[in-house]
This record gives structure tokens, C-alpha cells and sequence, in this order.
């Protein structure tokens, strides 16, 4: 998404006994600093490579909230820490060194509309762009409900999915509800992209919401914003919503429509702001 990014630096230093991590100014240990440094450790095995590394990150837009900041993370961590590494992999292989960071990453890598291919293995499991940015001017709004951390990250989720006995359906259904997206998406049809995002959304929280121990990501705001989302869109104004693991919901409109949509999900009590970004480009070095 353009107008939301992670901006990453990575410098390897002889001199470090250890890679740190600082993201927003602040120093990062842990499991954050774990997964960060196994990214590393694999562009150290590329690239022969054995200093450890400074990384410096940061982004405008809420960590940890369901707005796919880890997704943005591990892309710049990849393009970022194998430029700095002096290897330059294709975008291939690219969008795959991400996609081990975090698998949404991957999808961050591309320009455009972007489809993951899920594979086999690790070689055929990456993602591509399906159209460029220009082939259809949507807007994300995204409601922000609740700023802060969840409690649960999305990767202590999908560990948590197979506990679900409606996982496995959703899976078995996941091959058609993504040729109807595609198909919605290269059609530029915003009706049939509406139904597929909204029912993808409902399937993932239906899982979440019914695995042991169960997980409720929703404020009441964000409720809220489902059932005017629907509201508006009976009465001809062309919204869709869909949620990440989270509790901040995006709502997808055409661009001509963003300014009347952003308005209105400004006077929902709970939604503290509203952040707007359109398609985006592919993730790129910058001075």
C-alpha cells in the first residue's frame, strides 16, 4: 500500500558481537530480535557473509494491530539486509527470503495487485504481481480502533487455526474464493470483489474465534464498522471491509469514493483515526 511504509536500514559490522534490532527508536530483544537475526543468518549463508548486523527500522503506521506491519517488516528487512550483503537476488527470490521472515511479507515484495502462490516447497512458493498499481485506482481506509500491541501475534494464531473445526473447510474452499478475487480484481468489479474480501475476512475470524483457546481480536467499534460498511454499501456507496488479525478494519473503496468514506467512518464512536493508502509499488531501495 502506498502512503503506509517501513523504512529499513541495515549496516553488517565487523565490530558487533550480536544483531540489534531498533524499531521506532526503540531497542528490540527477544523473539523479536530472534526472527530478525534468522533472516540474517540466511543472507549470511548466501553471501558468505559473517559479521553481525545493525537494523534500524521504522514505520508510520501502528506495529502489532493488524495492519500487516510484520508483512512490511521482513520486505524491507530482505531487500534492505541483501543489498548491504552485496548479493542482489531476483524478485523471486526476493518475495522468498521474505516470505521466511513472515509469510504475508512476501506479498510485500511485488508491485501492484499481488497474488502468493502457495507451493510445495520453498522454491515455488512466492508471490507475484498479477497487475500494475495503474490498472485500478482502489483506496484502503483503514480504521484504526485500538492503536496498541495485540496480545496475541498473528504467528501464535495460525498455530492456533488447525484447533478449529471450521479450518479445515476454510482451507478446502481457499483455491476458489482466490480465483473469484483474481477474476473480481482483473475485471476491475468492485460488487464481486466486495462478497469475496468480506467473506474471506468473516471465514479467518470465524476460525480465530472458534479454536482453543478461542481469539477475539474485535473492539465494538470494529463491529460497528462492519455493520455500516454493509449499511452504505445497500444503499450504493461502493465499500467492502476486511480485517487482518487484528482489531482495525480496512475498508476498500474506489478512489472517487475515499474522501466519503473516510468522512463517514470518521463519526463512528471508537475509530480514533483513519489512515488512507492506495495500491502500491514494489518494495525499493532508497537513499
Amino acid at each position: 500500500m502506498d502512503g503506509l511504509f517501513t523504512r529499513t536500514a541495515v549496516s553488517f559490522q565487523p565490530s558487533l558481537p550480536f544483531d540489534e534490532l531498533i524499531i521506532n527508536g526503540r531497542e528490540i530483544t527477544g523473539r523479536g530480535l530472534d526472527r530478525v537475526s534468522d533472516m540474517l543468518d540466511i543472507v549470511r549463508a548466501q553471501t558468505g557473509l559473517k559479521d553481525k548486523a545493525e537494523v534500524i527500522s521504522e514505520n508510520n503506521f501502528p506495529s502489532g494491530a493488524g495492519i500487516a506491519s510484520s508483512a512490511a517488516a521482513f520486505a524491507a528487512l530482505a531487500l534492505a539486509s541483501s543489498h548491504a550483503a552485496g548479493w542482489t537476488p531476483s524478485e523471486e527470490q526476493l518475495s522468498r527470503l521474505a516470505r521466511r521472515g513472515s509469510g504475508s511479507a512476501c506479498r510485500s515484495i511485488p508491485s501492484g495487485f499481488v497474488e502468493w502462490r502457495a507451493g510445495t516447497t520453498d522454491e515455488d512458493s512466492f508471490a507475484v504481481s498479477i497487475a500494475p498499481p495503474e490498472h485500478w485506482d482502489l483506496a484502503d481506509c483503514v480504521a484504526i480502533v485500538h492503536a496498541g500491541h495485540k496480545k496475541t501475534g498473528s504467528t501464535e494464531g495460525h498455530a492456533l487455526a488447525w484447533t478449529s473445526s471450521l479450518q479445515a473447510a476454510r482451507v478446502a474452499d481457499a483455491s476458489r474464493r482466490l480465483d473469484i478475487c483474481r477474476d473480481a480484481i482483473l475485471r476491475r468489479d468492485f460488487a464481486a470483489l466486495a462478497d469475496i474480501i468480506e467473506l474471506d475476512s468473516d471465514m479467518m475470524h470465524a476460525v480465530m474465534q472458534t479454536s482453543n483457546p478461542p481469539l477475539l481480536y474485535w473492539q465494538p467499534a470494529t463491529v460497528e464498522i462492519f455493520h455500516a460498511v454493509r449499511e452504505w454499501r445497500a444503499a450504493g456507496l461502493a465499500v467492502a471491509y476486511t480485517v487482518d488479525a487484528g482489531p482495525n478494519v480496512h475498508v476498500l473503496c474506489p478512489r472517487e469514493v475515499q474522501k466519503e468514506a473516510e468522512r463517514r467512518l470518521r463519526e463512528i464512536p471508537g475509530v480514533s483515526d483513519v489512515l488512507v493508502a492506495g495500491v502500491g509499488g514494489a518494495a525499493k531501495l532508497v537513499e
